[in-house]
């Protein structure tokens, strides 16, 4: 299974918001991070509870559009380890609120239709995800994380392609196709292209190119923090197709 039920996805938020708070708490606020140019730890930081903190007053609201920033007390404190317990508060108040407002009550979202609101938990569990293994990357650490939680990611990020056409210009060219396979656990991705669109399934398929690997280097190829010529994934076919699908679907 290449998904995390909902319950499943409220507790990862909670538990990699603690960790990425964890490794703040300690860390050097000026520190570069190379994965994100130009921002340091404390840019990271901000911008992950900044954005938990906007998501839950986008809940709250029960907004159908977009809101303004500066509608929001996004700021994180000045002293590190408040800094930090703040970050763990922002990921209980997104669950909190979507729990007041209804998990299914429709709401805003960057991809041009509304959403049950439970879908932003499951949106900003693997924002902040995504975010901690920059600031491990950063500390020049491994990158240790559940496989579970890499595979929905993985399969999340599929989601937003496929219903993100306009922010993913032809990711797959008509007739080409992509499957990535887990190595570690059994779950595949088979992606197909249909203009500016992509289909994917989790049933395995011949395709264009080949990528297996266990499901955190997966998704660690996916988001770019691994090249396509790491050790860790192994690619048969066109290698081509996965470079050209890796420019293009980047945030």
């Amino acid at each position: 299974m290449n998904s995390l039920d909902s319950e499943a996805v409220r507790e990862a938020l909670l538990t990699e918001t603690d960790l990425f708070a964890e490794i703040y708490r300690d860390c050097d606020p000026s520190l570069p991070v190379p994965s994100c140019p130009g921002w340091t730890m404390a840019d990271l930081l901000a911008h992950v509870g900044g954005d938990h903190h906007w998501t839950a007053a986008l809940v709250r609201r029960r907004s159908t559009v977009e809101i303004d920033d500066a509608t929001v007390d996004m700021r994180p404190p000045t002293d590190q380890r408040a800094a930090a317990e703040w970050l763990r508060a922002s990921a209980r108040r997104v669950v909190a609120v979507v729990d007041a407002a209804g998990p299914d009550v429709p709401v805003w979202t960057p991809f041009e239709v509304l959403r049950p609101a439970r879908w932003w938990i499951r949106r900003r569990l693997h924002e902040g995800t995504g975010h901690r293994v920059d600031a491990l990357l950063a500390l020049d650490r491994e990158v240790v994380m559940a496989p579970e939680i890499a595979a929905d990611g993985l399969s999340e990020l599929l989601d937003l392609i496929a219903i993100g056409s306009r922010w993913f210009a032809e990711p797959l060219a008509d007739g080409n196709t992509l499957t990535l396979i887990a190595t570690d656990r059994a779950a595949t991705w088979s992606v197909a292209g249909h203009g500016d669109a992509i289909a994917w399934t989790g049933t395995p398929a011949p395709a264009s190119v080949t990528v297996a690997g266990t499901a955190v280097d997966l998704y660690l190829l996916a988001l770019r923090r691994i090249s396509a010529d790491d050790a860790r994934v192994a690619i048969s076919g066109d290698a081509k197709v996965l470079l050209t699908w890796l420019d293009r679907t980047a945030f």
